[in-house]
């Protein structure tokens, strides 16, 4: 049974000597009781309290981490059901699979294209996570051959996906230091492949047909000394990968079922009626609950639809996504150029930018520092006044670089620009449009 903060407090040694990265050992117990630190960070437990603090200091869902030559890729680690009680803290890691059965130059294409995919989204890098390579030849030497292959041309976390012993060591030899998924143990081949598992030091994925048989193959694969596990319980439809990711989900952190401890792999390519339909398996298998996501087939247009989502998800809503406060140039702005304000909400930075450099207007761009929020909430909750414009303007050094102190507000905050003024003696301040599509019109009307 989980235990309480203090019930873990009064387990500690209780000196505060702050080596366990938190303040104070209260202040690590309700860390414990939260599964958001480990016991293994306080160097002075005694083994009679480890015992007891065990449970309480795991987290319901292990956290499991693939390695390559220059990335890694953690899932796991979630502590709650839904994003709004708390947040959910390692996005799902999204794979794309290749086959050994396709040509050397083929499979290299592929893989470079996959690893070279980026999307530059409200200023934050969205990329793929790493590639998976399936043994679809059954031979053992074309299997290392192909991941040969794939790491000469991605440096990404790769996933291994074979069914007999002799082809994950073939392929192992070929990755040495770096520690992939192996895919997957079922009831025919368990005790071989925790073995390799063990000695690579890899994670194993583990596949049933439904929660019982997956929970059996986990503990027989913990019990053989494997403790990175990845569950495949089977489901490869809508409703059934819904239904058991859920349940999964709910075992492992509402009623701490250890078995069931571990991220969920899932392969929405297979349960598709189409290529077109994987994106919608995809995308709710990254909402409820996969931690790994191994795609079929690969277009920029999809990606960058499941890596979008992926990042609204595991967004802290608490924290609003922004920009860095500063002066942007759009266009190659010169000294004549207006100055356009907003906040660093990046929403409605990227909103403003993109309008006016696709207009092909040069402008310079203040962006205030309003703690992450948008231009009218910023100004009901006193974060985006005349003080921080004026301050901005001042610690931006935009007047050395303009002849024209020319100022925009944005429309929706007009009642500032009387203050304003006040705060920016010399300055022309002027009221813009209250929507960031209007303002190219603005500006060309009001040069």
């Amino acid at each position: 049974m989980a235990l309480s903060g203090l019930q873990i407090y009064k387990l500690l040694p209780q000196t505060n000597c702050k080596e366990c990265g938190f303040p104070t050992c209260l202040a690590f117990a309700m860390k414990l009781a939260a599964k958001q630190a480990e016991l293994s960070a306080c160097p002075y437990v005694s083994d009679a309290s480890k015992q007891q603090l065990e449970a309480a200091s795991q987290p319901p869902i292990r956290l499991i981490t693939l390695t390559g030559v220059e990335s890694k890729v953690q899932v796991g680690n979630e502590i709650v059901l839904f994003r709004h009680e708390k947040t959910f803290y390692h996005p799902a890691g999204v794979f794309v699979r290749v086959k050994d059965t396709d040509a050397a130059d083929k499979l290299a294409s592929a893989v470079k294209e996959i690893d070279a995919f980026t999307v530059d989204y409200v200023g934050i890098k969205l990329h793929l996570d790493g590639i998976a390579v399936e043994n679809a030849s059954g031979d053992a030497g074309k299997f290392a051959s192909a991941v040969e292959t794939v790491r000469g041309a991605t440096k990404k976390p790769l996933i291994l996906i074979a069914k007999n012993a002799a082809a994950f060591e073939a392929a192992l030899a070929k990755l040495p230091g770096e520690a992939p998924l192996l895919y997957g143990a079922d009831a025919s081949n368990v005790d071989a492949l925790a073995a390799i598992a063990k000695k690579a030091k890899a994670s194993l994925a583990v596949v049933g047909t439904d929660l019982q048989s997956v929970a059996t193959l986990a503990e027989q694969v913990k019990a053989a000394g494997v403790e990175d596990i990845v569950l495949d319980p089977g489901a490869r439809d809508f409703l059934g990968v819904l239904t058991l990711g859920t349940q999964i989900r709910r075992l492992a952190v509402k009623k701490n079922f250890r078995a069931l401890g571990y991220p969920v792999i899932a392969f929405p390519g297979e349960g598709a009626s189409s290529p077109d339909e994987e994106p919608s398996l995809a995308a709710q298998a990254i909402a409820k609950y996969a931690g790994l996501v191994v795609l079929d087939h690969f277009t920029p247009a999809r990606a960058y639809a499941l890596l979008v989502l992926r990042q609204n998800i595991y967004t802290d809503p608490q924290k609003p996504i922004q920009v860095q406060p500063g002066l942007y140039e759009i266009n190659s702005p010169k000294p004549d150029s207006p100055v356009l304000v907003t906040t660093n909400f990046s929403i409605t930075y990227f909103s403003i930018s993109n309008e006016v450099e696709g207009a092909g207007l040069p402008a310079w761009l203040l962006v205030a520092d309003a703690e992450g929020m948008s231009v009218l909430t910023a100004w009901a909750a006193g974060k985006f006044d005349a003080d921080r414009i004026a301050k901005a303007v001042k610690t931006t050094g935009v007047e050395s670089k303009i002849n024209t102190k020319r100022l925009v507000l944005p429309g929706a905050v007009a009642v500032l620009m009387g203050e304003v003024e006040e705060a920016l003696a010399g300055w022309k301040i002027e009221v813009g449009p209250r929507e960031a599509v209007d303002v190219p019109a603005f500006l060309k009307l009001n040069k």
